[in-house]
């Protein structure tokens, strides 16, 4: 895809006036670093604020077309408890083919308005394909109506709620997994209290008409700075968390990517999702591999890709994620392994450039999360 086929985000002028280092991201001209660098970048959200543009993701309401619970009939291809969600509250759940493979993971908000509506966010990469599967599987049954006019930004860090309530005080009341509605600079947006660092933080649905002056407004501030792609998949791998197509796939189930906390205990109990009977054997029994943390001795990165060999030199897997944590103080990755390598403390081997380099199995996350939570 060129340059000029590529979609832009309402902030795409704003981010060229600030230094942006644009490229192509699922279909769209992103930062992936600003004149900062990407390790300042990392390094100033672990200790202030960073501001990322998230709008490449896929915003929707789904709605049922008979007034009943949206959340209780989507709960079919999902395995969380999301008919139990009151107003306000949100939960991260994946969305599941019918071998139990992790078509990507979303996060679904219970809406104060409209009333009987969800609030869904799915991963830009994989929206149109997301889309397709709820509107193809509930036909006649819900109605995804896509939100194209809203843009989103992530304000992350432990300084978020401090800047954020210069604007609305009573963010300081919510915590994380919180959703609401809020006027900011004149504009109703859909705040929510998460985030893909690890840090405490908000996401920040704005109509896409208020968003370039909302974000300018930000920035202003001695706190906040752009931050990049780079930067924020640094973040997101020390903080251990998932990044879809790359640590899971649809060949992947929830129990393989250590995703197990989305099975709700109810949900477990009924086995009433698709392709359960298969997740829930592995849940009991363990599943054949599983995705681990790893620390490489010495300081060469093991990117994506890099094979995974045992202590003979047995390939037996590949890195999924890697690259240099500033805030751990070097190289981490993860990747699949069979059961018998997955315990902790295991010693195993990365072949980088044709060598091997010892390594060990660790638990993540690599750096403590920082949610405010009750």
């Amino acid at each position: 895809m060129t340059d000029d086929n590529l979609l832009k985000t309402p902030f795409h002028d704003l981010q060229l006036e600030y230094g942006g280092k644009m490229v192509p991201f699922a279909g769209y001209s992103m930062p992936v670093q600003y004149p900062l660098g990407i390790m300042k970048e990392h390094i100033h959200t672990r200790e202030k604020a960073g501001l990322f543009d998230v709008s490449h993701m896929g915003q929707c309401y789904i709605r049922s077309t008979d007034g009943s619970d949206p959340a209780k009939i989507i709960e079919e291809l999902m395995p969380s408890a999301l008919s139990v969600l009151k107003p306000g509250k949100m939960r991260l759940t994946v969305l599941l083919n019918d071998e139990g493979g992790i078509e990507d993971d979303l996060m679904i908000a219970r809406t104060f308005e409209p009333e009987g509506t969800l609030f869904v966010v799915v991963n830009g990469a994989c929206k149109e394909k997301d889309y397709r599967i709820i509107e193809e599987h509930f036909a006649g049954r819900l109605i995804l109506e896509p939100l194209a006019d809203r843009a989103l930004l992530a304000l992350q860090g432990p300084k978020a709620e401090s800047v954020l309530a210069e604007l609305a005080p009573e963010v300081k009341d919510m915590v994380f997994m919180e959703t609401t509605m809020i006027t900011l600079e004149g504009a109703v947006c859909w705040v929510s209290r998460c985030g893909y660092t690890g840090e405490d933080g908000f996401e920040i649905s704005v109509p896409e008409a208020d968003a370039a002056a909302f974000a300018a407004r930000l920035l202003r501030h001695a706190d906040v700075e752009w931050i990049g792609l780079g930067a924020r998949d640094s973040l997101r791998l020390e903080a251990g968390l998932c990044l879809s197509g790359h640590d899971f796939d649809g060949s992947i189930t929830p129990v393989e990517a250590g995703l197990s906390f989305t099975l709700g205990k109810k949900r477990r109990e009924a086995g009433d999702f698709i392709a359960s009977e298969r997740i829930l054997s592995q849940l009991q029994d363990g599943p054949k591999k599983s995705l681990v943390g790893i620390v490489p001795a010495g300081r060469a990165p093991a990117r994506e890709g890099t094979e995974i060999a045992d202590m003979n030199g047995t390939v037996v897997g590949k890195v999924t994620s890697g690259g240099f944590g500033p805030t751990f103080g070097g190289p981490v990755a993860r990747g699949y392994v069979p059961k018998e390598l997955s315990s902790i403390g295991t010693e195993i081997q990365l072949m980088i450039r044709g060598k091997p380099y010892p390594a060990k199995v660790v638990s993540t996350p690599f750096v403590a999360q920082r949610y405010k939570r009750k």
